[in-house]
């Protein structure tokens, strides 16, 4: 990866370390080799450090990135919660507003021609949605009901011999929360439609198999 890049990526808020950045970027490129010409996309992008990885995976591939996200902050970003940032909330509305955030990140990555913001909710968009995609990225609302909608709506967008990958998958209850492992990652191999291709930290990349 660009090192300008990665430096972005690693500056940039968000909650995934270097390593599994790295290996979500690689992931990317894997996926465009696989299927030619197909969008990448991810679902939750908060202030935009993922989407430097894929992003860049993207310009690399001559694809694009679509970036879904409402960008009112996940229910563990909410105030109260272990994950709120108070200085995201917008002071007029007294809600979450991360997509100032992501505009900058994606702006100083040099990412803009590549990366297409798709402001609204998850369900919403995936439901519209049409167009087969090289690797779906989820990393949205980690709830158990977000977490199921998500694994309904978006992985049936995956192209054949592309690629799912997973954020925040968690085995042990101990070291995280659980519905991206109980209900992404577990549904995904069950189904038959996935094989895992690796492991990095908490991600989790899957390929379309069937």
């Amino acid at each position: 990866m660009d090192a300008a890049l990665r430096a972005v990526a690693e500056a940039a808020r968000g909650f995934m370390p270097p390593d599994e950045g790295l290996a979500l970027h690689e992931a990317g490129l894997d996926a465009a080799r696989c299927v030619p010409g197909a969008p990448l996309l991810e679902v939750g992008s908060y202030c935009g450090k993922s989407s430097v990885y894929l992003g860049a995976a993207a310009k690399e591939s001559g694809t694009v990135l679509f970036a879904v996200d409402h960008h009112r902050g996940s229910e563990e970003n909410q105030p109260g919660w272990e994950w709120h940032e108070p200085d995201l909330v917008d002071p007029e509305l007294g809600v979450m507003d991360t997509l100032p955030w992501f505009r900058r990140t994606v702006h100083r990555a040099g990412l803009e021609p590549w990366v297409v913001a798709l402001v609204g909710d998850s369900p919403t968009v995936g439901r519209h949605w049409s167009t087969p995609c090289a690797l779906v990225f989820i990393d949205g609302g980690h709830g158990e009901e977000p977490a199921a909608t998500d694994y309904e709506v978006w992985t049936p967008h995956v192209a054949p011999g592309g690629l799912l990958a997973i954020h925040d998958v968690f085995p042990d209850p101990a070291d995280g929360g659980r519905p991206p492992y109980e209900r992404i990652y577990l549904p995904a191999l069950e189904s038959g439609r996935f094989v895992e291709e690796s492991s990095t930290g908490s991600l989790r990349v899957l390929r379309r198999a069937d």
